[in-house]
């Protein structure tokens, strides 16, 4: 068993979740030991705990088990995102009574991948079970975000990053981290970036490029052509 997570205790009593790196190298569909180990470790004390996430995704059945342990935790669960969420970390984010995000952090969302092999009857297998598990993700940032699902199927859809500020504008956060005299007020200046959005936007300008004309991308009208060549006609 390869643990991800590392659990510390204070002097005070307060316990700390570090999630780093990728969630389960292996699937826990047909784990029965990792998550005991896991929710054992997490169950050992009854206090509050800060999770601290930093991980590009992994298994979403790992993190779906891992939300789950830590929606049904007593204590107060504040999570703190220093570097990334991406993916299936997100989804276990999203657990957290309070979500706060480093200034420089940054939280992306996307549609379920698999791989799989077979005919037309197991490919069309595979692509109801990602609906399934695209939905059963849905059902946690809906809960946090407040979001109707087809804005958040439309994000997934998009592969949508957002940093903290976007994060907390969406409702995927609360808080940042580090606090500005202006607190979190910068939100209305802050991104969000989706891959699908600026491919689009590239395509768009590079057609508009091909429709145009050659005196509009030289900058000369015809007319003002016209009248040029009027003038020096002998």
């Amino acid at each position: 068993m390869n643990k991800f997570w590392n659990f510390t205790e204070g002097d005070d009593g307060s316990r700390t979740l570090f999630l780093c790196g990728s969630i389960a190298d292996e699937s826990w569909f047909d784990d029965d030991v990792t998550p005991k180990a896991f929710r054992a470790d997490l169950f050992a004390g009854n206090g509050d705990v800060v999770v601290w996430i930093n991980s590009p995704g992994g298994d979403c059945v790992a993190a779906a088990q891992i939300y789950n342990m830590l929606m049904d935790y007593p204590g107060n669960v504040t999570v703190k995102i220093d570097g990334i969420a991406a993916s299936a970390a997100s989804v276990i984010a999203m657990a957290g009574t309070k979500v706060l995000m480093s200034p420089t952090a940054l939280m992306m969302i996307h549609n379920p991948l698999t791989v799989a092999i077979g005919d037309t009857a197991e490919m069309q297998k595979a692509i109801d079970m990602l609906s399934e598990v695209k939905e059963s993700i849905i059902n946690a940032y809906e809960i946090k975000t407040g979001l109707s699902r087809a804005k958040l199927s439309h994000l997934m859809d998009a592969e949508t990053w957002m940093n903290a500020n976007k994060a907390i504008e969406l409702g995927f956060a609360d808080d940042l981290l580090f606090q500005s005299t202006e607190g979190s007020a910068v939100a209305e200046n802050s991104f969000t970036f989706s891959r699908r959005a600026v491919t689009n936007s590239l395509l768009s300008k590079v057609r508009g490029h091909r429709n145009t004309t050659k005196p509009e991308i030289t900058g000369t009208p015809i007319t003002d052509l016209d009248k040029r060549l009027e003038l020096i006609k002998p």
